[in-house]
C-alpha cells in the first residue's frame, strides 16, 4: 500500500484518523445497551416539581395569583411532532417525535417529564423570586396554536402562547401580557432553566455520550460548545448576547431560539453513569430587563433530528447541530455529500445499494488522480534496476544515494512528487467520508444485509470477554471485511512499488491491522464504504495495468534521457530547476 509516493498521503491519513479517534469520538471499551424499565410519563396533578429534585421552592405574586387550580393537559399535533402541555406552569410536558422510534423500537421522547425540568423566574416588585411555571393557567385551544393565562384582581394578564405549524420540528413560543410590566422588577432580567437529562435512545452508550453536549450561537462568535468528549463536568459561562441554545445528542436535538437574543447564559455537561442515561445538559438563560418592558417575549423551540437540511432552516447557523468535520472537508461534505447523497436518498431505498453508488461516482471522479499516481509508480518500477545499483554503489551513506537517485530523476525527466500529489488531493474526500458517515441522521436504524443499523457498528459476534487496545466486545464483520480489502490492495500496490521494503513494507501491511482495531466500533456504514472503495480501487488498479506498458514506459524514459543529455529536453520544470540548484549547491 506505501511507495516513496503515497507514504506522505498515508501518514497524514493516519494522523487525521487517529486524531479524530482519539478527540471526536473518545471510545473506550464499547458498552453493550442497557434495556431500560419502561417508564410511564405521568406528571402528578399537585405539583410539577415532584417531577424533579432541581425544582426550587419560589414565591407566587402578590394576591396569590395562580397558586390553586386543576392541572389538566393540552396536546398540539402536526406531522413529526405530538407536544403535550400542562396548565400547571402552561409548560411542555412531553415530545414525542412521531417517525422515528428508539434503538429498541419504543416511541422516542425528546422531552418527558422524567428526564426534562423548566423553570421561568423573576424579582417580583418587593425583590421576591418568582416562578411563573409554578402557576396555573386557563387554556384556550384553537387548532395549532394553545394560550395559557392567568390574571390578578387588577385585570393584568399573563400569557404564554405556543404555536405549532402543520408541518416541521419548531415550536413558536411568546410570553406577554401587562403583567410583565405590573408584576416584575422591570430593573431585574428574568430566567429561564433547562435541565435534560438525556436519556439513551442509541444503541451505542459510549458514542452516544462523545455526541451529546450543548451547543450554543452567540452574536459576536457564532457557534461554539461545550466539550462533548469530556469525563469531567464542563461549564461556560457567556458573558455575551447568545441567540440560541441546543442541548444536543447524538441524531437529535432540543433547542432554544430567541427573536432578541438572551442577555448571556451559563451551560454545562455532566457525565453520568446512571443505567439508561447519557448525560445531564443544563443551560440557564437570562432574558434582558429591556426585553421584559416589551409586549411580548419571542422565543421558538426546536425538537427534532440532527439533518443537515432541517437544522439549516431554522437559521443562525443552527444546521452546525450537524458536524461535518473541519473547514474545508465541511465545504466538502455541505456542497457535494451531502447534496448528492439526498439525491440518491430520493431515488434508491436501500442505503447499501445508496453507498455503493456514492463509491462509483467518486471513484469516477478521482479516477484521472488514480490513473496519474499509478502511472508514476510504475515510472518507479521500470528505473528500480538503476535505482538499486545506485544504493549499491553508495552502501550505506544515505546523503550520497539519494543524490544520486535525485541526479537519476533529472536525467529521465522524473518528478517522484507526481506520484505523491494526486495521492493528497483525494485526501479530503476520504477525511470528507469519515466525518460524513458516522454524523449521517440518514442511516439511522437502516439495515443492509446482516447490520440492523448502519449508522452503528455491526455486531453479528458478540464475545464473552474484551478485546484490549480499544477493539471491544463485539466483532464488526464489515471492518474485517475492509481490512482483508486492504491488505489485498496493498499486496497488488507492492507489486507496483519500489519503496515497499524492509521496514516499509512490514508497515503498509500493519496499519491496516491498526484501523481493524479502531474502525471495530465505528458505524457500519463507514466501514461498508470503505470495503466498497478498496473493491472498487482493486478493480481500478487492475485495469488501469493492462493500459500501462512497462516497456513502452521505459523507452519513453530512455528518450527522455537522450533529450535532456543533449539539451532538447525543452523548459525544465520548476521542480527539476529546484533540484538542479541543490545539486549544483551540494557540490
Amino acid at each position: 500500500m506505501l511507495d516513496r509516493n503515497q507514504t506522505i498521503g498515508l501518514v497524514l491519513f493516519a494522523a487525521l484518523t487517529l486524531a479524530y479517534f482519539f478527540f471526536m469520538s473518545n471510545f473506550e471499551t464499547p458498552v453493550q445497551p442497557v434495556v431500560q424499565p419502561t417508564t410511564t410519563h405521568v406528571v402528578q396533578q399537585d405539583s410539577i416539581a415532584s417531577a424533579t429534585a432541581l425544582a426550587q421552592p419560589v414565591v407566587a405574586p402578590a394576591g396569590a395569583v395562580g397558586t390553586q387550580g386543576e392541572n389538566k393537559e393540552v396536546v398540539l399535533e402536526n406531522e413529526e411532532l405530538k407536544v403535550t402541555f400542562q396548565t400547571q406552569g402552561a409548560i411542555i410536558k412531553d415530545v414525542l417525535v412521531k417517525k422515528y422510534l428508539t434503538w429498541d423500537k419504543k416511541p422516542l421522547h425528546l422531552i418527558s417529564p422524567s428526564n426534562n425540568f423548566f423553570s421561568l423566574k423573576g424579582l417580583n416588585r418587593s425583590n421576591t423570586t418568582v416562578d411563573l411555571y409554578s402557576l396555573f393557567y386557563e387554556a384556550t385551544q384553537t387548532k395549532n396554536t394553545v394560550t395559557f393565562s392567568v390574571s390578578d384582581s387588577s385585570g393584568n394578564k399573563l400569557t404564554h402562547t405556543y404555536t405549532l405549524p402543520e408541518t416541521g420540528f419548531a415550536l413558536s413560543y411568546e410570553v406577554g401580557g401587562s403583567a410583565l410590566k405590573t408584576w416584575f422588577n422591570i430593573a431585574a432580567p428574568l430566567e429561564f432553566t433547562w435541565n435534560n437529562s438525556v436519556d439513551q435512545v442509541e444503541y451505542d452508550v459510549e458514542l452516544s455520550r462523545a455526541k451529546t453536549t450543548v451547543n450554543y450561537f452567540t452574536d459576536e462568535e457564532g457557534f461554539d460548545q461545550l466539550n462533548e468528549t469530556s469525563k469531567e463536568k464542563e461549564t461556560e459561562v457567556i458573558e455575551k448576547p447568545v441567540k440560541w441554545v441546543s442541548l444536543k445528542q447524538k441524531f437529535f436535538n432540543t433547542g432554544i431560539i430567541a427573536k432578541h437574543s438572551f442577555q448571556k447564559a451559563e451551560v454545562s455537561d455532566t457525565p453520568t453513569e446512571t443505567l439508561g442515561k447519557i448525560k445531564n445538559l443544563s443551560a440557564r438563560l437570562t432574558i434582558s430587563a429591556a426585553s421584559i418592558q416589551k409586549d411580548t417575549l419571542a422565543f421558538k423551540f426546536f425538537f427534532g433530528p440532527n439533518q443537515y437540511q432541517i437544522c439549516k432552516a431554522v437559521g443562525d447557523d443552527y444546521e452546525k447541530n450537524v458536524y461535518l468535520g473541519w473547514p474545508i472537508i465541511n465545504g466538502i461534505n455541505r456542497f457535494v455529500v451531502v447534496p448528492v447523497f439526498n439525491f440518491l436518498e430520493g431515488k434508491i431505498a436501500n442505503y447499501g445499494v445508496i453507498i455503493i453508488i456514492l463509491v462509483l461516482l467518486i471513484k469516477l471522479i478521482l479516477l484521472p488522480l488514480s490513473y496519474k499516481s499509478y502511472v508514476s509508480m510504475a515510472k518507479m518500477k521500470v528505473m528500480k534496476p538503476e535505482l538499486d545499483e545506485i544504493k549499491a554503489q553508495h552502501g550505506d551513506d544515505m546523503q550520497k544515494t539519494q543524490a544520486a537517485q535525485m541526479k537519476l530523476y533529472q536525467q529521465v525527466g522524473i518528478n517522484p512528487l507526481s506520484g505523491c500529489i494526486p495521492v493528497l488531493l483525494q485526501m479530503p474526500i476520504l477525511v470528507a467520508m469519515f466525518n460524513f458517515f458516522p454524523n449521517s441522521f440518514e442511516l439511522r436504524q437502516q439495515a443492509f444485509l446482516w447490520a440492523p443499523d448502519l449508522s452503528t457498528y455491526d455486531h453479528p459476534i458478540l464475545l464473552p470477554f474484551t478485546v484490549p487496545f480499544g477493539y471491544g466486545s463485539h466483532v464488526s464483520v464489515f471492518t474485517i471485511l475492509m481490512t482483508i480489502s486492504t491488505l489485498a490492495y496493498t499486496y497488488i500496490n507492492n507489486q507496483v512499488s519500489t519503496a515497499a521494503t524492509g521496514p516499509m513494507k512490514i508497515l503498509s501491511y500493519a496499519m491496516p491491522v491498526i484501523f481493524m482495531f479502531v474502525l471495530n466500533s465505528f458505524p457500519a456504514g463507514l466501514s461498508f464504504y470503505y470495503l466498497m472503495s478498496n473493491v472498487v480501487t482493486i478493480g481500478q488498479q487492475l485495469i488501469i495495468r493492462r493500459f500501462v506498458d512497462e516497456d513502452s514506459l521505459k523507452a519513453r524514459l530512455d528518450e527522455n534521457r537522450v533529450k535532456i543529455a543533449s539539451g532538447q529536453g525543452g523548459k525544465k520544470s520548476k521542480w527539476m530547476q529546484r533540484v538542479e540548484d541543490a545539486m549544483k549547491a551540494q557540490e
